[in-house]
Order: C-alpha cells, then sequence, then structure tokens
C-alpha cells in the first residue's frame, strides 16, 4: 500500500488546535492537505473522534463521506446533509448532526482528537442517517490508505 500522508495548514500533528475550529470558537472544519493519494482511489471518508473523552472511547464529533478524491479539502465545510461544494459528499450522525462539530471538552480539560482519513476505491452508498459505525462497516475491504492527523485543545 502506498503511503498516505495527512497535514493541515490549520494546526501541527500533535498541536493545539486553534480555537477557532472548536466549538468554543467558529466551529470550523480544518483543511486538509493529502499527499500521495493512491491512482485507483474514487472517494475520501473521513472521521473526527476524541480519544480522551473520559466516558466514551473515541467519542465521535464528525463522519464525512463521498468526496471527491483531491489533494486539498477546504476548511469550513459547511452544515448539512450534502454537501454541494464537494460534489455530494454526504456528512452523517455523530455529535454534530450532518455537520463538523469542533471540540468542547470542560473547563480546563485537554483533549486528543483524532481525524482519520480514508482513501476508498469506491463510494458509500448510505444515508445522512448512518454513523460513524455504518460508514465504516461500508468501507469494510474498499480500502486503499489511510492516514491520520492527531490535534490538541484545552478549554481554558
Amino acid at each position: 500500500m502506498k503511503p498516505l500522508t495527512v497535514k493541515s495548514y490549520a494546526f501541527e500533528e500533535g498541536g493545539l488546535m486553534p480555537i477557532r475550529y472548536t466549538a468554543r470558537g467558529e466551529d470550523l472544519s480544518p483543511d486538509f492537505e493529502l499527499e500521495g493519494i493512491d491512482d485507483h482511489a474514487k472517494s475520501i471518508a473521513i472521521t473526527c473522534d476524541d480519544a480522551s473523552h473520559p466516558l466514551f472511547t473515541n467519542y465521535n464529533h464528525w463522519v464525512i463521506w463521498n468526496i471527491p478524491v483531491q489533494k486539498v479539502i477546504p476548511e469550513g465545510i459547511p452544515r448539512g446533509a450534502t454537501v454541494d461544494r464537494l460534489a455530494g459528499a454526504i456528512q452523517g450522525i455523530a455529535y454534530g448532526r450532518n455537520r463538523y462539530k469542533g471540540p468542547k471538552p470542560p473547563l480546563k480539560a485537554l483533549h486528543t482528537y483524532v481525524f482519520t482519513v480514508y482513501v476508498l476505491d469506491c463510494n458509500i452508498d448510505l444515508g445522512s442517517n448512518s454513523r460513524k459505525r455504518d460508514v465504516l462497516n461500508q468501507m469494510e475491504g474498499h480500502v486503499l490508505q489511510q492516514a491520520t492527523l492527531t490535534g490538541k485543545f484545552k478549554n481554558l
């Protein structure tokens, strides 16, 4: 498998996420820059999970799939079940319903958020009421590549 690299102009791997990308700020999804996308790629999916949630392991904040193959996924993906500017990509149900819902840990808590980017050899045939587990089940056997970008946020 060809290695996939994920970067963002918003924050560095393992770095602090600026407040604008959190629910305490503008709640914008960060941008993603992908390097080394497989030539057989048909679509991209992204999940965001709170790896530090004290009650729910990897609490899912966002799931989006059927993003067209592209090297740069722009920041600020708008709310909605389908995203016109991403050729009808679908956002499912997570902490945010049909939208990115950024970090919002309790006061003075530092949480770690993991964005996972999946490069797929197909589109996923699921509706916008689907959850991360549904998407992961549909992706089984179709993931060409995956990579993560981790950010941290401390609610002061």
